[in-house]
């Protein structure tokens, strides 16, 4: 049984790891290039979890809800993605846009931490910190979109004899393509925990002006994110242009060319309905985000979801009725699941105050989950590829709730006695890591078989569209997350101590419900996506 045990494992690694790396082609380099920016952009996530903390006075409560209004931007991904689609071969200033919104909210976060006073002279300091959490987002849905339709035109159609490639090879194609574009975005992560790790060394014992420093450095690091991004799309266009010569060398006709080349053989018209009802949610959503109604998040999500599910309907009457249902089917699991609320910015203030964890140990957490995460992608391959999403997103949520259970503990102690009886070796840092190791690799599975499955029965002239229909109803379930969380801080309030301009302290920490919102949050989590599989399993609904 031994000897055959090596063998097993080195044709596992075979098939799941190496596999992926022959299967690498330059053609998938320039989208995993504005994915990878993406993954970078969590460079400042640490930062800005700490500014606000020390900087700005603002509530969980408010960053719930800033966090809502900086989700609304995902949902624009279909009107944008039917834009990509309209002006395929203009895409490229699509992506010079967004760098150019995500530059500039970075600049205003050097400028806020560098130059405090100048920029409190012009507008109050939170005021500039929500335009630059504003920003950025519609950055980096502009890049996305763009980068989801060159997954599909990454993919090649014809052999280098200028022959069609069966459609299991295609297949196993878009399936890589779409595994590496996870890859690029925890790459990036994992590229970032390194930088946080290096920068944070020893930060607590530096006084507040050497931190601002640090802080303000690596918000100037980050404007690599636009520029890479950038670079990506330069280096699509070299390609096109290459392979248009490869192929016209085969003797190719100009139209021949054109249908062997995605995006160029089928051209989208106008679709007034995404258009128009594009319009009509952006005209709302900012009508209700200038008023002074208490519920204009709640008014806008409700009206961005109607608008939303009826350009859904809308565009889905092409399809096939079993293909429909399994869309419907699988939009239903993927949006529970992810619409599941969180404890939201409390839970990290309660470790940086109750357990002592500081900048560094907080990079730590993050390069141990990325790590994991890119590990998890390669181990849980196969899983992805043989099993529906309802399966892979059940399997998700039992391990979720079970390792959600140990934070819930250290709230009530746990920590403590672990550290008695290990004589101080099994302590809250300890556990954190523990736990961030087993959950890591959880994060990403759910979306790599839903990508593949989109990316192989999107329409050649839809291709864009399609990748945006399900990401803005799906990226729409995240702000219903946020509007729990919001919903869930209103009535679990956990506050940090914040100081005023001369050291008094204006508000005391309060982290005394903090438990129950835990409890709360981990039934929450583990019911909803249970009900919603039951539910599409009851309506006899596909799964992808």
């Amino acid at each position: 049984m031994s000897t055959h045990r090596p063998g097993r494992i080195l044709r596992w690694i075979e098939r799941n790891i190496l596999s992926l790396g022959r299967e690498m082609r330059l053609s998938y380099l320039p989208p995993l290039m504005v994915y990878m920016a993406a993954g970078v952009s969590g460079l400042t996530g640490i930062v800005g979890t700490f500014f606000v903390k020390e900087y700005l006075g603002l509530s969980a409560e408010f960053l719930a809800a800033l966090a809502f209004w900086a989700g609304i931007p995902w949902a624009l991904k279909m009107p944008l993605g039917h834009l990509v689609d309209l002006l395929w071969r203009y895409k490229a200033a699509l992506v010079y846009l967004g760098a150019c919104l995500i530059a500039t909210g970075l600049a205003i976060m050097v400028g806020l931490i560098s130059y405090t006073e100048a920029m409190r002279a012009i507008m109050p300091v939170a005021a500039w910190y929500v335009l630059a959490a504003l920003l950025s987002p519609v950055g980096y849905v502009l890049q996305d979109v763009v980068a989801d339709a060159m997954t599909v035109e990454a993919v090649p159609r014809l052999d280098q004899r200028g022959n069609p490639l069966p459609e299991a090879e295609r297949k196993l194609m878009n399936t890589t393509m779409q595994t590496l574009g996870r890859v690029a975005i925890i790459g990036g992560s994992l590229l970032v925990a390194v930088v946080n790790l290096v920068m944070f060394d020893d930060v607590e014992r530096l006084a507040q002006e050497a931190k601002a420093a640090i802080y303000a450095r690596i918000y100037a690091m980050a404007l690599v994110i636009p520029a890479v991004s950038v670079l990506g799309v330069v280096l699509q266009s070299m390609l096109v242009r290459r392979e248009l010569r490869r192929l016209a060398a085969l003797g190719m006709s100009r139209v021949e060319i054109d249908r062997a080349m995605p995006g160029r053989s089928g051209r989208a018209t106008p679709n007034w309905w995404i258009l128009g009802g594009s319009l009509v949610f952006v005209l709302f959503s900012l009508a209700m985000g200038l008023s002074d109604n208490r519920y204009s998040a709640e008014a806008v999500f409700a009206g961005s979801m109607a608008i939303v599910l009826f350009l859904i309907w809308r565009i889905t009457r092409v399809l096939e009725p079993q293909a429909r249902r399994t869309l419907v089917g699988t939009a239903l699991v993927i949006f529970i699941f992810r619409a599941v609320p969180t404890a939201g910015e409390g839970m990290s203030w309660w470790m940086i105050d109750e357990l002592g964890f500081d900048q560094q140990f907080f990079a730590l957490l993050a390069l141990i989950g990325t790590s994991l995460t890119l590990a998890g992608m390669f181990i849980f391959r196969r899983f992805m590829a043989e099993r529906s999403i309802a399966y892979v997103v059940g399997t998700l949520t039992v391990f979720g709730t079970v390792l959600a259970l140990p934070t819930l503990g250290m709230y009530y102690g746990v920590h403590q006695w672990t550290a008695q009886v290990t004589g101080g070796l099994v302590d809250a840092h300890v556990i954190v890591v523990i736990n961030t190791a087993l959950e890591s690799p959880l994060g990403q599975i759910a979306m790599i078989p839903m990508l593949t499955w989109i990316a192989q029965s999107a329409p050649d002239a839809l291709k864009a569209t399609y990748f945006a229909v399900m990401a803005s109803f799906t990226n729409l379930a995240l702000s219903a997350s946020q509007l729990g969380t919001k919903y869930l801080n209103g009535v679990f309030v956990v506050a940090r101590e914040v100081k005023d301009a001369a050291g008094r302290v204006s508000v005391s920490a309060d982290y005394s419900e903090l438990g129950v919102l835990l409890v709360t949050v981990i039934v929450i989590g583990f019911v909803a996506p249970m009900v919603a599989i039951l539910a599409a399993r009851m309506a006899r609904l596909g799964s992808a």
